[in-house]
């Protein structure tokens, strides 16, 4: 039985990468589709390349719009795709609009759906990513659980116990993997002149931080009051819609040093020898805790609630005070916590749990 596995975004590349590993490994039928969603297949090509995949089989291209368009765009051209090519499966992962459109054209089609990091939860359906986790959970019929809270919100949510699997993240398999990946290239510090253990990394792209200047002149005033007061270097690879927003809203930093973007085997060097990561994306909350670096989340609300739990990260808003207060109390902190994500392994349990479940 062939299956498809549907992704747009280059987290949902990362974090697919175990899994197409072993559909690559075992000889399995399947295909990629990438429908672009945040960039062109060709600027991702390169991403393929450095993680050492297979190229996608088709890609959609449709690029940044709204909401609607992004998704109406995504659900013309997977429904064509998945008519022609009659997968048995599909497999989408976490909560992007590509998620969301991939696993409506499928159900519409009555293909089967797997939902990779099922059951993750903000409570917050300000974030458009909550609307469309929810939304492709109810229409799956396969939900990979991360954690057992994963799969108790599912329970309380009255999805069936018989379409719920718990297999840890992908996650982590992508970062012990691609990490030795990345550890065979030029280390990334030496470029930067950066010493392990010894700089602050932020990631920052929000539309809730960055579209509004108060809120975001308050995040990077903390940034740079950190800088002085540490006397560390503190890192910022920042992302074109925050670097077109500083120059909208007029706003500057001193003691911050901004970068251009990396791609990710660089970015995971930077994050696995960081003091402490700075971040608003969900992933990187993952990632810091997977590789034992102490995080601070610059959000109001997360649905990674087991990096709170076992003390990896902690949650602060914008507020120059909180956010100073939640550095003090985290730099140091000893990384004895036990990974909650998995133990590295979730890509091979799926796969074999969807080869028990219909043979593929």
């Amino acid at each position: 039985m062939k299956l498809s596995i549907i992704l747009g975004t280059r987290p949902e590349i990362i974090k697919m990468s175990p899994i197409i590993r072993e559909c690559k490994t075992g000889g399995l039928s399947y295909f990629i589709l990438h429908t672009g969603q945040h960039y062109s297949y060709d600027m991702d090509k390169v991403f393929f390349k450095e993680l050492e995949l297979p190229e996608a089989k088709y890609n959609l291209d449709v690029g940044s719009g709204s909401h609607a368009e992004e998704t109406g765009k995504m659900l013309i051209g997977i429904e064509k795709i998945l008519l022609r090519e009659k997968p048995g499966t599909v497999l989408v992962e976490g909560d992007t609009n590509t998620v969301l459109a991939g696993a409506l054209a499928a159900s519409k089609l009555h293909i089967r759906v797997g939902h990779v990091e099922a059951g993750l939860r903000s409570y917050d359906r300000r974030m458009p990513e909550e609307i469309n986790r929810v939304l492709t959970d109810h229409i799956s019929d396969y939900l990979f659980a991360p954690t057992e809270k994963a799969r108790e919100i599912l329970l309380r949510e009255g999805i069936s116990e018989d379409k719920i699997f718990v297999t840890g993240n992908t996650i982590v398999d992508a970062v012990y993997q691609n990490l030795k990946i990345a550890n065979k290239k030029l280390s990334v510090l030496d470029r930067l002149r950066l010493e392990p253990k010894n700089y602050f990394l932020v990631t920052l792209h929000r539309p809730e931080n960055v579209d509004e200047k108060k809120r975001f002149r308050r995040i990077l005033e903390s940034l740079d009051q950190l800088g002085g007061e540490f006397s560390l270097p503190v890192v910022y690879p920042i992302h074109p819609r925050s670097k077109r927003r500083m120059r909208e809203f007029n706003l500057e930093v001193d003691h911050v040093r901004l970068t251009p973007p990396f791609d990710f085997l660089s970015f995971l060097q930077l994050e696995s020898n960081a003091k402490l990561i700075l971040t608003d994306s969900g992933g990187v909350q993952e990632e810091s805790c997977i590789l034992g670096v102490p995080c601070v989340t610059l959000r109001d609300s997360t649905e990674r609630p087991e990096t709170l739990e076992i003390g990896s990260n902690t949650l602060t808003g914008a507020d120059l005070d909180d956010v100073l207060e939640s550095v003090r109390l985290m730099a140091d902190r000893e990384n004895s916590w036990t990974n909650p994500f998995g133990d590295g392994k979730a890509g091979k349990k799926i796969i074999e749990l969807l080869g028990n479940l219909h043979e593929i």
